[in-house]
């Protein structure tokens, strides 16, 4: 067993480091400076746009994506500690473009596009010419259960016609969003698992309303979680995504890799949330003495060094397996890091908030955003419960 990076991850992370200290970190209050500042808050701020072309000159661009010869061309293995790094930083995976719902959709439309989608849609979003959004959780059934799925596709002629009501559609507020990824049921006759589809919809298309935007913890996004209206929406037939009543499998394969991506970045998140309340501890003065020489805040450090560093064997065990043996073998282990990774890295960044005191809850830290992000996440690709009941039933199937 070697933990040992391979040359070209270590190469990557030496240049990742030096992006991150030099030119992302520095760029944090900017971003929001600007989005603060800008008439619609949804735009991307002129310091992303910098950071992403300095990252193109370096090299560090679509490192998550391994289909067809399009990205880096690293393994799961490979990508995990560099997803760790940019994960420290809020709007780090958005400057590498590697930020989410894009790196899932450009994923399934590689593994599932035809060419002339491809063409339209996947190498612009590769390039960053465009964004995308997801539109499949619905505000009226439990979408954890994809089954429930509600929203419909009826083919009609050269056509399908969409109607439903979608929510928190990551993206769609993005005035650079130009495509969604619209799920929902095109046979209800069907076979359970063969019922949905995915169809690709212009962002533009008329019948398409964004009703709201809705905050996540008070905090709103800068792509957008919108509540979107789908009204006889018409696209033409070729826009299906795979074949009809593939739409299932599609979801399990676009989510499988993106729990992973979650779980390597929520590393990155624990970690910075350790580092800011060692500094902390060693930096303030209580009841005469630094924090740091307290034994409770002693016990939350080293917890929170032991927690961080088993689940990033947990994940790094489960790369590995999606590498070797495919992402069905790796299933248990994927849906124990998505509960895991969430879990402690939420658990450390509330230590770091509790050791920064009234600072942690105010948003002159990142810590605020991060505590919301990390127990949005334990909802959001599944919620915790489904996970558990998936390793579970299939820890019970090797004793049936």
């Amino acid at each position: 067993m070697d933990f040992s990076y391979s040359a070209r991850t270590a190469d990557l992370l030496d240049k990742l480091g030096r992006f991150m200290d030099d030119h992302v970190y520095p760029a944090e209050r900017v971003y929001d400076e600007q989005i603060a500042a800008a008439d619609n808050p949804h735009e991307q701020p002129q310091i992303m746009r910098e950071l992403q072309a300095r990252a193109r000159e370096l090299g560090l661009w679509n490192l998550f994506m391994t289909h067809d010869g399009l990205g880096a061309g690293l393994t799961n293995l490979e990508y995990a500690p560099l997803a760790e790094m940019v994960g420290r930083s809020i709007i780090g995976n958005e400057a590498i473009n590697c930020s989410a719902p894009d790196t899932g959709n450009m994923e399934i439309l590689a593994m599932f596009g035809t060419e002339e989608q491809k063409e339209r849609w996947l190498r612009p979003l590769l390039d960053c010419e465009i964004r995308s959004a997801f539109a499949m959780t619905e505000p009226a059934v439990a979408s954890s259960d994809a089954t429930n799925i509600t929203s419909t596709i009826r083919r009609d002629g050269d056509d399908y016609v969409i109607n439903g009501r979608k929510w928190y559609t990551s993206g769609i507020l993005d005035p650079d969003c130009k495509l969604v990824i619209f799920m929902g049921k095109s046979d209800p006759e069907a076979p359970t698992y063969r019922q949905q589809s995915m169809i690709l919809v212009p962002a533009d298309a008329p019948g398409v309303e964004v009703l709201r935007d809705l905050p996540m913890f008070g905090f709103h996004d800068r792509l957008g979680h919108g509540e979107v209206q789908f009204t006889d929406v018409r696209v033409p037939a070729a826009n299906m995504l795979g074949a009809e009543g593939d739409g299932f499998a599609i979801a399990q394969g676009r989510l499988g890799p993106g729990r992973m991506h979650y779980a390597m970045r929520a590393i990155g998140m624990a970690e910075r949330a350790l580092d800011l309340m060692c500094r902390r501890a060693l930096e303030r003065t209580a009841f005469g003495g630094p924090l740091a020489d307290r034994g409770v805040v002693r016990e939350w450090i080293a917890r929170s060094r032991i927690e961080i560093d088993q689940i990033r064997l947990l994940v790094l065990k489960s790369s590995w397996l999606m590498d070797t043996k495919g992402n069905a073998a790796a299933r248990s282990e994927v849906a124990a890091i998505k509960v895991a990774a969430m879990e402690v890295a939420h658990t450390v960044v509330d230590r770091a908030v509790q050791t920064f005191g009234a600072a942690g809850v105010s948003n002159d830290t990142v810590l605020a955003r991060m505590h919301a992000i990390t127990r949005a996440l334990q909802i959001a690709d599944g919620p915790n419960e489904v996970h558990l009941r998936t390793i579970a039933r299939l820890e019970l199937k090797k004793h049936r």
